[in-house]
């Protein structure tokens, strides 16, 4: 018998993936995510009940040292047009905060 050995990345991909990919496109999403903003994703998984608080402070401070891995997580489940839309609005917001870093 293989057993695959879930992280908690793919637990929180599970958890969130599908309703924020069935919510529509939301760029306020991924500029929220993009700043740090994710106390909404935060309280999500404290509140779940289905982590140890240092499985929740490994996944905090992975989203803190890079949103980027949040915004993956919530599209495990995307279509891949939905996919290059949110993965097109973050280049965006990289490139204007990387224009507003140089000016």
């Amino acid at each position: 018998m293989n057993v695959v050995q879930l992280t908690t990345g793919d637990v929180v991909a599970a958890m969130f993936s599908l309703d924020f990919v069935d919510g529509g496109f939301r760029r306020e999403a991924v500029e929220r995510i993009h700043r740090g903003a994710i106390d909404e994703w935060v309280m999500a998984l404290t509140g779940s009940g289905l982590f140890s608080n240092r499985a929740v402070a490994d996944v905090v401070r992975a989203w803190h040292e890079d949103p980027r891995v949040l915004l993956d997580s919530l599209l495990a489940e995307a279509d891949p047009v939905t996919f290059d839309r949110y993965r097109s609005a973050w280049y965006e917001l990289d490139a204007v905060a990387s224009y507003g870093a140089a000016a």
